[in-house]
């Protein structure tokens, strides 16, 4: 099969499209023929050995893909998601890596049956972000209908599926991001108040707008992360989701001592090692949220196999909004 490789760590310019034996089908799992993959940042920082986690050479990177269940493993008939693993089946699938590839094999937990409406590039771009922001908002944050959302970096591949799902759940919703551009997006997936953080100040917008706010979602981190502090109701909570910004914030924990607050990280692969039942639950709310046309993913780009690493260095370069998909094979979604 073709795969994007990655033989040594360093910048996307060295990886290469090679063919490669398929991987070796294991019990318990089920071979995908993939039809699509969804870049993430986290792809580019595996392949400079900056991911937390760090495969054994050579690799594949490529955390979330669509496609066709091929063949099972054998004891698949034991495990509680097995009806989903059948050959013939349109499936989403969450990995550690190798998702850039024309086959992956993935364990029976990580996957899941598509709504038939749902195209093959919609649902690769669909596990990790609106994975993500379902487990942080309705799992760790318990956000309730009628607080106040922020969402920080609101146009991005994670930051627009918390506008969506923050809706879902009956919160107003505050985006920020760096373009006007970017906020028109957010407000077309429904966010209820922009904030344009190149030309504003955040605490003093939100402020005007609102008395604070009750749970803020940041993928960004450095000044954003700040400006959160001061802008938090009591008994907030602020969900760390990553660093886009390029800087880890430094904590005072004296601030969240005054203000009654809480911070709370969230790692989609933590829970998918702990605690599958509960990342099995949320993508079966999220799906259904989707096939009632409460969730819109937005796929801005997509790219063949051959020039996934283009793909990646969207992310990296900070210029894609929504989610970027490399389409594999034929390039037909299933639809």
């Amino acid at each position: 099969m073709r795969a994007i490789v990655c033989r040594e760590w360093g910048e996307l310019e060295s990886l290469r499209l090679e063919d490669v034996p398929p991987p070796a089908l294991r019990p318990g799992t089920g071979r995908v023929g993939v039809r699509a993959c969804s870049a993430n940042f986290a792809d580019v920082l595996i392949t400079r050995g900056e991911y937390q986690e760090q495969p054994p050479f050579p690799f594949s990177p490529g955390m979330e893909v669509s496609g066709v269940v091929l063949e099972v493993g054998e004891d698949i008939e034991s495990l509680e998601s097995t009806a989903v693993l059948q050959p013939g089946d349109r499936v989403l699938a969450l990995l550690d890596h190798g998702g850039y590839a024309e086959e992956v094999v993935t364990e029976a937990a990580g996957v899941t049956r598509l709504p038939e409406a749902m195209s093959f590039a919609e649902a690769a771009a669909f596990p990790v972000a609106y994975g993500t922001s379902h487990l942080a908002l309705r799992h760790r944050a318990d956000l309730r209908p009628g607080e106040t959302l922020l969402v920080h970096g609101a146009a991005g591949g994670v930051g627009l599926t918390a506008v969506e799902i923050g809706k879902a759940l009956g919160a107003t919703v505050i985006a920020s991001a760096s373009t006007a551009e970017k906020l028109q997006i957010a407000s077309d997936h429904g966010a209820d108040h922009l904030i344009n953080y190149a030309s504003e100040d955040i605490r003093e917008r939100v402020l005007a707008l609102t008395d604070g706010v009750d749970v803020v979602y940041d993928p960004v981190g450095g000044d954003a992360f700040t400006a959160s502090l001061r802008c938090i109701n009591p008994g907030g909570r602020i969900l760390v989701i990553g660093f886009a910004s390029g800087t880890v914030p430094q904590i005072p924990a004296n601030h969240l001592l005054v203000k009654d607050a809480s911070v709370l990280g969230l790692s989609l692969g933590q829970l998918r090692r702990h605690r599958p039942e509960v990342v099995r639950a949320a993508m079966t709310e999220a799906l259904r949220w989707y096939a009632e046309g409460k969730l819109r993913p937005l796929v801005s780009a997509t790219f063949e196999l051959a020039d996934a690493p283009q793909a990646m260095a969207l992310l990296r370069d900070r210029k894609a909004t929504g989610k970027v998909v490399v389409l594999v094979g034929d390039g037909t979604d299933g639809a």
